[in-house]
């Protein structure tokens, strides 16, 4: 055989042909083969024959009880059962879904500032469905969100509501409301919360944060005397000082579990933090990804 007549056909080959051959190597029989395929013996045939002809070789030799395969195609059987093989299991894949056998790894998006009161419930839930399962958070960037849902990069994103999108879908996920956060066990009224210092917490180097615009819509303002980027930073500043900190109460109860600080009520009423679960439109029907939202919104729920 020479070398091009076997490299060069493999282009063109009918891959159904490898089905007739499996079942003609099975069975050594021509007549009995048609039977299994539900064809006529002289399309089997003819099946044979392209493939002889792509091949370069006969494959199969006639002998009195039907045929035998030549050197040929007792190399060739191990690789063409293993790859029918293949294509039967993605065949199969295709009707059904079990997130042990199909997921390997999730990448989910989420602020930052919410991460450590989410992902350990998130993980825990995952890991318990898909013990091998690998999960990353990634930073939310709301800019290229849509895009970054479509085309898989994240799978799931977390973040605050915000208004409709088209081309987004969304399910409520958790609600959490504004504690506050202090040094001393004593109890923060109105009047004490308004006139003792404060700490915001925000990515940007000035403007109003969540908490301090819907004061300002209701007629007060707080005096603030730290503004930083990060809640485990403000919660340590509270520990070595006088100054109140107003952040929602799962990262309240995450962030001070080790500090020693006390969280209280907070004495004005200001609506809490509505977190929502954010995919694609494009991936709605996807049952890899619908497991994903069910088994998050479970966990969080």
């Amino acid at each position: 055989m020479s070398k091009d007549n076997y490299s060069a056909p493999i282009a063109r080959l009918d891959l159904n042909l490898f089905r007739v051959f499996a079942v003609i190597y099975r069975e050594r029989n021509l007549t009995r083969a048609a039977e299994q395929l539900c064809v006529s013996q002289s399309a089997v045939s003819h099946a044979l024959a392209r493939m002889r002809q792509q091949l370069d070789d006969p494959l199969f030799i006639r002998e009195a009880q039907g045929v035998v395969p030549t050197p040929l195609a007792l190399r060739i059987w191990p690789d063409v059962q293993e790859g029918l093989g293949f294509l039967q299991r993605a065949a199969a894949h295709s009707h059904s879904f079990e997130p042990i056998r199909d997921i390997t790894a999730v990448t989910l998006a989420m602020l930052e500032v919410i991460e450590p009161a989410v992902l350990p419930t998130l993980v825990k839930a995952l890991h318990s469905a898909v013990p091998g399962i690998c999960v990353t958070s990634a930073r939310i960037k709301r800019s290229t969100l849509k895009a970054d849902l479509a085309s898989g990069r994240i799978d799931c994103a977390i973040d605050v509501a915000q208004a409709a999108d088209g081309e987004l879908s969304h399910s409520f996920l958790s609600r959490d409301e504004f504690v506050v956060v202090s040094r001393s066990s004593a109890a923060i009224d109105r009047d004490h919360y308004f006139v003792a210092q404060h700490i915001t917490v925000s990515s940007r180097r000035m403007g109003y944060g969540v908490v301090d615009f819907e004061l300002a819509r209701q007629g007060y303002q707080r005096q603030i005397a730290a503004r930083c980027q990060h809640y485990e930073s403000a919660c340590r500043l509270v520990a070595g000082s006088d100054l109140l900190l107003t952040m929602p109460h799962s990262l309240a109860m995450s962030s001070n579990a080790y500090l020693g600080n006390h969280i209280h009520p907070l004495p004005v009423s200001v609506p809490g933090v509505e977190l929502h679960l954010f995919w694609h439109r494009e991936r709605e029907a996807d049952p890899a990804n619908t497991w994903l939202r069910n088994t998050l919104l479970d966990a969080m729920q």
